[in-house]
């Protein structure tokens, strides 16, 4: 039974999931919450690959049931594991020949299949337009340390529709975002959980984001949804330095000072000579607000420079000393409301 992808998408709640490709294009994107049980891993998709070029169609078929064949089994009894007992969903890249045969293996031990119509491929065509649609987005703007990202949390506490990019990045933004979290999925693999993202969201009613460059780490945003963020309204948080300092130092203070450094000498040029040098000398006596009260002079007047830039996105200013969050994101609602 072929699957459209609306249909795909609701039944995907109910029934397992198996991505039949290799794992090498399991690992550069995926659909969230599938299982990759490969028909033919990377190196046996290399070998089927070049006998089709060089020796057609028929000849590469032959070659994939002889690799198939010794790991057959195997695949079978991992498909009645995942599924127990229930129907399968399976797709391949382009709903083709691979998921084609893999739910009739599967169905040989009696485990009923539903191929999603185009694969892979047509989860990606939908992500890719659905970023094309407009959102009433407010983007959360600040000086480095303001605490954006424990805003965003509250803002969806208290029923707000929230898009955190910085949580699915695995990434702060800055040279340092990368510091203590875990490593960062690819862009394919970000942007299908934009998508899922994206899905959820009710389009009238407003989306709060934190309001970010094209790139957060060595990721990058969707371009058409990256151009509604970098044009949609701005909410600025004005929060005193020292209390952004103190922020920071609880957030990186844990960090290992060798990597904290390396990363300080990737943007000597940017801070500029003398505030490197002191910063370091601050870091091996293990000053860390020094350090990042100097660190904060360089990002600070970076941010000052865009903001002018974009004066006339600003919908309001909200001074904050960096107490009782529960209170300053009640009020930021009420003047979005108002404004």
């Amino acid at each position: 039974m072929q699957l459209a992808l609306q249909e795909f998408l609701s039944l995907r709640h109910e029934l397992p999931v198996i991505d039949v490709r290799s794992e090498g294009e399991f690992s550069a994107g995926h659909i969230p919450g599938v299982h990759n049980v490969p028909l033919l891993n990377d190196a046996e998709r290399a070998v089927v690959g070049t006998i089709y070029k060089t020796s057609g169609q028929r000849k590469a078929i032959h070659e994939g049931f002889r690799l198939v064949g010794p790991r057959l089994l195997d695949m079978v009894t991992t498909a009645e594991t995942i599924t127990a007992g229930k129907d399968a969903i399976v797709h391949c890249w382009r709903g083709g020949m691979r998921s084609a045969n893999f739910a009739q293996f599967i169905g040989m031990v009696g485990i009923k299949s539903h191929v999603l119509a185009g694969g892979y491929k047509t989860y990606r065509q939908a992500a890719l337009e659905a970023f094309k649609k407009p959102l009433k987005l407010i983007s959360i703007t600040g000086c480095t340390g303001s605490g954006k990202s424990d805003v965003l949390r509250e803002l969806a506490r208290q029923g707000q529709q929230v898009v955190d990019l910085e949580a699915m990045a695995h990434h702060k933004g800055s040279a340092f975002g990368g510091l203590l979290q875990p490593p960062q999925p690819t862009t394919e693999q970000f942007q299908n959980l934009l998508f899922e993202q994206l899905m959820n969201l009710q389009a009238d009613q407003p989306v709060w984001v934190e309001d970010e460059s094209i790139a957060i780490g060595k990721i990058f945003l969707p371009p058409d949804f990256w151009g509604q963020l970098h044009a949609s309204p701005l909410v600025r948080m004005d929060v005193p330095k020292e209390v952004r300092v103190n922020r920071l130092v609880e957030e990186y203070g844990p960090a290992d000072r060798k990597e904290f450094l390396t990363i300080m000498e990737k943007i000597t040029k940017k801070l500029g000579g003398q505030n490197f040098n002191a910063a370091r000398e601050k870091l091996l006596q293990d000053d860390m607000p020094s350090v990042i009260d100097i660190l904060l002079t360089y990002y600070d007047k970076a941010y000052q420079r865009s903001m002018e830039k974009r004066v006339s996105q600003l919908r309001f200013s909200a001074p904050w000393d960096g107490k009782n969050l529960e209170q300053f994101v009640s009020d930021l609602i009420q003047r979005n409301v108002r404004s």
